[in-house]
């Protein structure tokens, strides 16, 4: 081999290349979650390289890329060396992965047990600084006729219609119906109020003969299913 077109050994690259230059030679599996993260924001500041920088980040959360996820462009611009253009580079790039995940997911419409409904909507769910309220309508066969958001809320909570919710069941024909919220805050325990709504979607459902199989309080980390707590 021409010695002077050998391949360079990693530890010859200048620091801000190595993880271009290791994804190359030892595929993207090889790369830290932190050299990742330093491919897209490209270098660091005059104090620290770009791995150094993202492993910061990462410690600051405990290396859960659902609560880096979460962040927003202004919240990752606090990170000294982290401008704009890298913070909407990072933000986009989880945004992807989300949506990724989100996808895999829709290729398996069909729900036999409440497993099956977290890991469809974790990733619509999870992330989300705020509550949303979605329903899952679903044929004889338990196979996911329509996903439907019906609410969107705050913090602490959100609103959902009864009549509206039994109306599109009734249009798409189903036999099945799943509610599913999230709780920004972590909390796997039903409210009061969520208590109380599953209660009035079951009894109202019956009449309509569309049967509330389950209602999923979903967070980043997990799920709590009012079915495989009795609560149906």
């Amino acid at each position: 081999m021409d010695p002077y077109h050998q391949p360079l050994n990693i530890k010859a690259w200048a620091e801000e290349d190595r993880p271009r230059e290791k994804l190359l030679l030892q595929g993207k599996q090889a790369l830290t979650e932190a050299e990742l993260m330093a491919i897209l924001i490209g270098s660091g500041t005059t104090k620290e390289t770009a791995v150094h920088l993202c492993q910061r980040i990462l410690a600051d959360y405990e290396h859960n890329l659902h609560a880096l996820g979460r962040l927003s462009v202004h919240q990752l611009m606090q990170y000294r060396g982290i401008g704009q253009a890298k913070a909407i580079t990072i933000v986009a790039a989880l945004e992807l992965g989300r949506r990724r995940q989100a996808a895999e997911r829709k290729k398996k419409p069909h729900i036999t047990a409440s497993r099956d409904v977290y890991e469809l909507m974790q990733p619509v769910l999870g992330d989300l600084p705020h509550e949303e309220f979605h329903m899952l309508y679903l044929n004889r066969s338990n196979k996911v006729l329509l996903r439907e958001r019906v609410s969107v809320g705050g913090v602490t909570g959100t609103v959902a219609d009864i009549k509206l919710m039994l109306k599109t069941a009734v249009n798409a024909l189903a036999c099945g119906m799943i509610a599913c919220h999230n709780h920004p805050s972590g909390s796997l325990h039903p409210s009061h109020a969520d208590i109380k709504l599953t209660k009035k979607l079951k009894e109202a459902g019956e009449w309509l003969d569309v049967k509330l199989l389950d209602h999923l309080i979903i967070t980043d980390e997990g799920y709590y299913s009012f079915a495989d707590e009795g609560q149906l």
